[in-house]
Parts: structure tokens; C-alpha cells; sequence
């Protein structure tokens, strides 16, 4: 597919329309397969969020909720239906608008927009089914009372979103928040927020009442801190990295304001010695070098049983090497560049810093020969490392796998949760029941079988430890925009008689 001349340029989403930002500052978008400057995005401070956070705020108690949040789910999963309908309408512009903001594959752009549509899809549909759930009665021991519980939207609410997969991770909050009846500011990184402009325009067409989202881009010290630290807005959820959700939580505990934090991860991918090799192979290169490496959940850590440690890697190397890695909107190609400059550098810095510490790269490690500008990464595997090195103990967020082997079934779990994170881990082994014990030991909040990296809207997403908590996706993911009221109610025509009434006169 041939890229554009020129991208959409858009303003900040504000109230149900375009605005340029306060200061008229806009920053440049980089295509970092090229390294060419193909367009640019409005820079917002604080006095933007400002207006942001007033729009979805009228827009949320606007005639006492009626037209949003406390209509009939119904009436939210209509719009939710129509935003579906048009990301498929849009599929391929979207996913090349995706792909030149990100460097990732044309192909994987394609499939994380139909994932865009059918999140909308599944949280409209939970949307309609809220309604039935509500005044669900709650057993009492005492007759003369009644008790009910009504699930209320939390009110307006800040979403701050990452840059490796930009309008799918967008979706996984703005979906479920709009569905439960919050109203929302979205501020997406500034690395790639094309798509999720694009999305405000969708909203527009489709004729989403005013200020029930509000879009807003721009670098996270003048966009994303104003907006976890405004007052009005009554909670934050936040996928990234460590130490910025640290701050975040840290500026919410000063209005005890909930935060739901989605972070990062080492994830561990444990093989046994009883399996097919190379069907293990694949999943755990899908599990390390899909978006090139960009993911959370990544399954970096790989724990090999000795026996086949050998064999394994040798087929490894063999399967890096036939990976197509080129300009991503070339057909077939399954490894694009990474997001920007600074991260080519930082990844970099992490291969280089294992080298030093006496690990081996074993294949990759550099910039494909035949690629001359972009930041392109080989695919690299990185053996003979020590529990205490930097590579195996911190995030990459690149095309980089540890090696380590293992003897037992004891010395596998206790690797695998040698880490500060607990987002995702994987087993492979022919032994069921093997692979369920070992799923039960690993500390995380997602644990894959026979596979890596899955991901489906009906199952909860999240971790533990330093990867965050909360729980996205699923009913799950509505409900970390709910709150939940008691409502109960004395039904006798008695008085209660806990106190004698005063003698009459």
C-alpha cells in the first residue's frame, strides 16, 4: 500500500469539536520506518485540559444525565455500534495512518483494527445487558428489610494511553468507560496518537453527543500530569511505564482518588523437554518479536529445560533468521522498526550493557545490514545470563529474548518469578497437568498455556506486583467504571422501636 502525501492535520477534540491547542504549539510526527517528518499533532498544556475536562464534566450531569449517563444502556451501545461500524468502514486507512505512526506492520495494524471494532462491538453489548443488572437484591437476614445494589457510572474519567499498540489500548478504555456511562478525556502518547485523533473525527460523524469524549494530545509532563491531577476528574486509568504510573498513583493519593494502572512486565516463558520444538519455537518468538517487542506482556525471560536447551536455540536462530524484516507496508513483512529514536537507543543501550556484562548475543543485536535509515532492530537472543543482570531484570520493550536453563519443575517456577513484575507468564510442555500446577505457582495476572500472548476482549487483562492492578477487558473492564450503591429499604409498617417514645402529655 502506498503511503500518503500528506496526513490529516487535526486539532484537539474538545466538546464535540476541532480546536487548536491554547498555546498553538503542535509537534512533529516522525514516520520511524523512514525517519521522514510526514506531519504533525496539536501540543495541549494545562489550560487545554482545562476545557477538556469542563466539556465531558457539562457532558456528563447535562440534563440531569439523561442523554448519557443515566440513559438506557441501549442508548450508549448505539453509539458504541456506530464507532465499530466505521472503524470497519475505515480498516485499511486507519491501519496505514497506524503503521506510518508506529513502524509496526501493515498486516498487524489490519488485525489491531479489527480488534478496535470488535471491542466497541462487545462493550456495547454489555452496555444493553447493564440495564438487566441492576436493583440486582442482595439476601437479608431481616425481613423487615429490602436491599438492592445499582451500578452508577464513576463519573468523568482521565485515560491515559500508551504508543505500541495506539487506538487498540485507547479502545480498551474508552470502550468499557463509555459503555458504563462515564464520560472521558483521552490523552495518548505523543509518540502515536494519529489514529486516536482519528477516532474524534469518527465521533463526530456518527454524532456522539458533545464532550462524552474528548481528545486531547500533546507530551505527558503538559498534558498527561494536568489531567491526573485534575480535580474534577474522578478517576485516572493509566497503561505505561513503572515509574510514571508511581507518580500518577502518588498524585491521585492526594484526592484519594482511584487509579487503575497497567504497566510493565518480564514476563517468563518456560519450555519442558516434552515438546514439539519448533511449534515451541514459534510461540516463543511470537511471544518476544511480534510488534517488534513493543508489548507488556512480552515473554522475554525464556526458561529452557537443559535437555533440549541446545536443539531448541539452534532452531531458534534458525527461524530468527528467516523473519522478513523490512518498511512495514511492504507485504509479508513481520518485523517493522521500533516507535522512535530514543527508543532504538535505549534498546540499544540494553544489548550493549549485556554484552558488557558477559552475556553472549547469539544472533542479532544490530541494525539489519540491508536497511540503512529507520530504527530497525534485529531480532536478538541473548544467552549465558546471570539472574543479576540488567537484561534479564528490566523491561526492554524491544526484539530481545534472555535464555536461561533450568533441571526442575521447582528451579522453572522459582526463575519465572524472579521479578519485580507479575503481568504475564507462559508454560509449554505435552503434560497437562504439569502445565496447570505450573500456572497456579507463577505470580501473575495472566498465565498462557502451550501458547504466548492471546489475547481475547471477553478475558480479564492485567497483573500484580510492579505491573500494576486492575483488571481491563472482559466484564472486568466495565466494571473499573462503575461504582457500586447499596440501596436499602425498611419495608414494615412498624415503628423500628429501638427507642421508647416520649410519654404524651
Amino acid at each position: 500500500m502506498a503511503a500518503p502525501s500528506a496526513i490529516p492535520r487535526r486539532g484537539l477534540f474538545i466538546g464535540g469539536g476541532w480546536r487548536e491547542p491554547s498555546l498553538g504549539r503542535r509537534l512533529p510526527v516522525v514516520n520511524p520506518a523512514t525517519e521522514a517528518t510526514i506531519g504533525d499533532i496539536p501540543a495541549a498544556t494545562a489550560e487545554d485540559v482545562e476545557l477538556a475536562v469542563s466539556a465531558a464534566r457539562d457532558a456528563f450531569g447535562r440534563d440531569g444525565g439523561r442523554h448519557w449517563s443515566r440513559a438506557p444502556g441501549a442508548v450508549r451501545a448505539k453509539y458504541l455500534k456506530a464507532i465499530a461500524a466505521k472503524i470497519k468502514d475505515k480498516k485499511s486507512y486507519l491501519a496505514l495512518l497506524e503503521t506510518l505512526d508506529s513502524g509496526k506492520p501493515l498486516d498487524e495494524a489490519a488485525g489491531d483494527m479489527e480488534d478496535v471494532a470488535a471491542c466497541f462491538e462487545y462493550y456495547a453489548d454489555l452496555a444493553e445487558a447493564l440495564d438487566g443488572k441492576q436493583r440486582a437484591p442482595i439476601s437479608l437476614p431481616m425481613e423487615k428489610f429490602e436491599s438492592y445494589v445499582l451500578k452508577e457510572p464513576i463519573g468523568v474519567v482521565g485515560l491515559i494511553t500508551p504508543w505500541n499498540y495506539p487506538l487498540l489500548m485507547a479502545t480498551w478504555k474508552v470502550a468499557p468507560a463509555l459503555a458504563a456511562g462515564c464520560t472521558a478525556v483521552l490523552k495518548p502518547s505523543e509518540l502515536a496518537s494519529l489514529t486516536c485523533l482519528e477516532l474524534g473525527g469518527i465521533c463526530a460523524e456518527i454524532g456522539l453527543p458533545p464532550g462524552v469524549l474528548n481528545i486531547i494530545t500533546g507530551l505527558g509532563t503538559e498534558a498527561g500530569a494536568p489531567l491526573a491531577s485534575h480535580p474534577h476528574v474522578d478517576k485516572i486509568a493509566f497503561t505505561g511505564s513503572t515509574e510514571t504510573g508511581k507518580r500518577i498513583m502518588i498524585t491521585a493519593s492526594q484526592m484519594v482518588k482511584p487509579v487503575s494502572l497497567e504497566l510493565g512486565g518480564k514476563s517468563p516463558l518456560i519450555v519442558f523437554d516434552d515438546v514439539d520444538i519448533d511449534k515451541a519455537v514459534e510461540w516463543a518468538m511470537f511471544g518476544c518479536f511480534a510488534n517488534a517487542g513493543q508489548v507488556c506482556s512480552a515473554t522475554s525471560r525464556l526458561l529452557l529445560h537443559e535437555k533440549i536447551a541446545k536443539r531448541f536455540l539452534d532452531r531458534l536462530v534458525a527461524w530468527a533468521k528467516s523473519i522478513k524484516i523490512s518498511d512495514p507496508l511492504e507485504e509479508g513483512c513481520r518485523l517493522g522498526s521500533v516507535v522512535s529514536e530514543g527508543q532504538y537507543k535505549k534498546i540499544m543501550k540494553f544489548i550493549s550493557t549485556a554484552r558488557c556484562e558477559g552475556a553472549t548475543i547469539l544472533y542479532g543485536g544490530a541494525r539489519p545490514q540491508h536497511l540503512k535509515r529507520g530504527f530497525f532492530i534485529e531480532p536478538t537472543i541473548i544467552t549465558n545470563v546471570s539472574t543479576s543482570m540488567q537484561i534479564w531484570r528490566e523491561e526492554v520493550f524491544g526484539p530481545v529474548i534472555c535464555v536461561k536453563e533450568f533441571r526442575t519443575d521447582r528451579e522453572a517456577v522459582e526463575l519465572a518469578n524472579d521479578t519485580h513484575y507479575g503481568l504475564a507468564g507462559a508454560v509449554i510442555s505435552n503434560d497437562l497437568e504439569r502445565c496447570e500446577r505450573i500456572s497456579k505457582a507463577i505470580q501473575s495476572g495472566i498465565v498462557w498455556i502451550n501458547c504466548s500472548q492471546p489475547c481475547f476482549v471477553q478475558a480479564p487483562w492485567g497483573g500484580n506486583k510492579r505491573s500494576g492492578f486492575g483488571r481491563e477487558l472482559g466484564q472486568w473492564g466495565l466494571d473499573n467504571y462503575l461504582s457500586v450503591k447499596q440501596v436499602t429499604k425498611y419495608c414494615s409498617d412498624e415503628p423500628y422501636g429501638w427507642y421508647r417514645p416520649p410519654s404524651k402529655l
